[in-house]
């Protein structure tokens, strides 16, 4: 990615943050076997200041959209303290095969780590960590259903789990979904709005990522209308 390029896809900056659009298919950080990351390009982000910005959080690689970074050590701690106690508002889209029912929901599925040899990959288990998502029917089309999901705890794959267990896997999801490993849709899981309370005299810092072009087509079955601002 060229610093042009990462450029073009901030989305917001003050003197404590920035947002991002992250592109789906690009991890956010080095993993243990190497290999281009995100963060490897920060340094075009550090509009004068001695340190290139860092990740207050992490999207899956697979995932696009908001990404909030923090310009130095002091912003990072407070964005941290935020993220942990849940205070950072997130709402995700996503297109599922099938869908719920009802037009709006929680799921309450408690998560672990599948095991430690798979990294990342979680289960469902009644003795993990308490895990909560809610969800909205945005539209419907074509055997599948467009979600607004919002993760009121921030477990690893949290949503992709949550979906997989209630029937209405995300659609390309190539671990807990139908999707085969190649050659399949990519994941159709965004992260389309984020909210930091970052300031306690100034409103919450309130982010859109627009619509990713993969998602387009799937989005427009289910009744999304690409607007101005999108």
């Amino acid at each position: 990615m060229t610093p042009e390029e990462m450029l073009a896809r901030l989305l917001y900056r003050d003197g404590l943050v920035l947002v991002i659009d992250k592109p789906a298919g690009f991890a956010v950080h080095r993993g243990p076997k190497g290999g281009e990351a995100l963060e490897d390009y920060f340094d075009a982000l550090r509009f004068g200041l001695p340190r290139a910005p860092a990740l207050a959080h992490r999207l899956d690689r697979d995932t696009s959209g908001c990404l909030v970074l923090g310009r130095h050590r002091k912003a990072l701690a407070l964005l941290g303290k935020l993220f942990k106690q849940g205070k950072v508002g997130k709402t995700y889209w996503a297109v599922v095969e099938g869908g719920p029912e009802a037009d709006e929901g929680r799921i309450e599925i408690a998560l672990s780590k599948r095991d430690e040899s798979r990294g990342w990959w979680m289960k469902a288990d009644p003795h993990g960590l308490p895990s909560v998502t809610t969800w909205k029917v945005m539209g419907r089309g074509g055997g599948r259903s467009w979600l607004a999901l919002e993760p009121l705890t921030g477990r690893t794959h949290q949503l992709r789990v949550h979906c997989a267990e209630m029937g209405f896997p995300i659609v390309g999801d190539a671990i807990y979904g139908q999707a085969a490993r190649q050659g399949g849709p990519p994941l159709h899981l965004h992260a389309r709005e984020v909210t930091v309370p970052i300031s306690k005299n100034k409103p919450p810092v309130s982010v859109t990522a627009p619509v990713p072009e993969h998602m387009r087509e799937l989005l427009t079955a289910c009744g999304w209308k690409e607007s101005g601002r999108e």
